[in-house]
């Protein structure tokens, strides 16, 4: 977990659009800049002989113009930034449980590898201690050629079985290694975990309280109000800006010599009252909101295909912890005791332990299925609360 949060890319990349939507709410609070002005607007070309430049017939003018933006819009769209910070905020949020669920998933993947291939590797201890001793009882004329044959088939299968297990083991590690950013070091990762036990079960009613507190439900909720933001920027568009100048000029030769103006510039609405851009805002409004209930109905759908498959997973689990692998355990040992006292044949013995190996591989897959479950449960309905920023 801790390498998971230090170096997964997803989460670094998020952090990244975290820290780009703090730069944006530092930009909408700013105020228009001021703009300074140096310009000439009447040059004799008869009076430009010798002398100071500054005895010329050559006007300058130093202006200086500021916008006073009104309507309340540097508040509006610092408000905006900021909710769409939040908003990035509750996508990483989003980003860091799904990785979560995809880590918890990898790592039981690299799990049940490791078990798998504990099993597929006693088996082929087994079987190859049992082709010994058929070996050695064909040696001496007590059992058919066929037997050991039929013992030998099901001794390759074992063998090939434990290959894909290794197979699926480094794979498992791979895939686990990506997620933490340790690919250099994936031969080297181990699952050191045992199976959770199925004592924890889901009441998809009881969370549905859990849904206003998920990261992506208040990414969209936050993006509702930066919506509702950008409306009343709209509509603040209407008020109009007022530009105020001043302005310094020097002329030599004129009296008098210096002279001071100014200016206020008020925009006219004659042709164009921004309704476009109000009508804009007002549909993003309303698409940022059918984005939120469509969240809120994800999320519902969610927790209860998380619940329905974590109770299901548990029942699983429990029937083959509990009666199953017990049973098949029992027939196999007894059939092992059977067979070396020559009461059954080859064949029974194999059908023994064909059921005990595959009992025992469905076992662990439904370990393996519940602690997936169980870390979707959890994932699905975990409370997020935001980092402290710009939000």
């Amino acid at each position: 977990m801790q390498r998971f949060v230090e170096r997964n890319r997803e989460l670094r990349a998020a952090n990244r659009s975290v820290e780009a939507a703090d730069a944006d709410v530092i930009s909408a609070g700013a105020h228009p800049n001021p703009n300074l002005s140096i310009s000439t607007a009447s040059i004799q070309p008869g009076h430009l002989g010798a002398g100071s430049v500054f005895n010329k017939r050559i006007d300058s003018v130093v202006g200086l113009s500021q916008v006073f933006e009104r309507g309340n819009k540097v508040e509006l769209r610092t408000g905006a930034a900021r909710a769409l910070a939040t908003a990035v905020r509750g996508d990483r949020g989003d980003i860091e449980r799904v990785q979560q669920v995809a880590l918890h998933g990898a790592y039981y993947d690299l799990l049940q590898a490791q078990d798998k291939m504990r099993i597929t590797g006693e088996t082929v201890d087994l079987f190859q201690r049992s082709l010994d001793a058929l070996n050695t009882r064909l040696k001496a004329g007590d059992v058919a050629a066929v037997d050991v044959s039929r013992m030998t088939v099901d001794a390759l299968r074992a063998q090939n079985d434990a290959r894909n297990a290794r197979a699926d083991f480094e794979k498992a590690q791979a895939a686990l290694a990506y997620l933490i950013g340790a690919e250099q070091d994936a031969a080297r990762l181990r699952a050191g975990d045992t199976w959770p036990m199925p004592g924890i079960t889901a009441d998809a009613r009881a969370a549905e309280s859990a849904i206003a507190a998920r990261a992506d439900v208040q990414a969209a909720q936050a993006r509702v109000l930066a919506a509702e933001h950008h409306r009343d920027l709209a509509r603040s568009l209407r008020t109009r800006d007022i530009t105020g100048g001043v302005q310094v000029e020097r002329y030599p030769g004129n009296d008098p010599r210096n002279s001071v103006g100014f200016s206020i510039s008020i925009p006219l609405f004659t042709h164009y009252y921004h309704d476009g851009e109000i009508k804009r805002a007002e549909v993003e409004l309303l698409a940022a909101e059918e984005n939120l209930e469509r969240q809120r109905a994800q999320a519902f759908a969610e927790i209860s295909r998380a619940a329905s498959e974590l109770n299901s997973s548990a029942e699983r689990m429990y029937r083959f912890r509990s009666v199953l692998v017990a049973a098949a355990e029992k027939a196999a040992n007894g059939a092992e005791f059977a067979h070396s006292r020559g009461a059954i044949g080859v064949m029974d013995l194999l059908d023994a332990r064909r059921q005990l190996v595959a009992t025992r591989l469905e076992s662990l897959a439904v370990s393996a299925d519940y602690a997936r479950a169980l870390s979707v449960w959890r994932a699905a309905t975990t409370a997020w609360t935001p980092a402290k920023g710009n939000e």
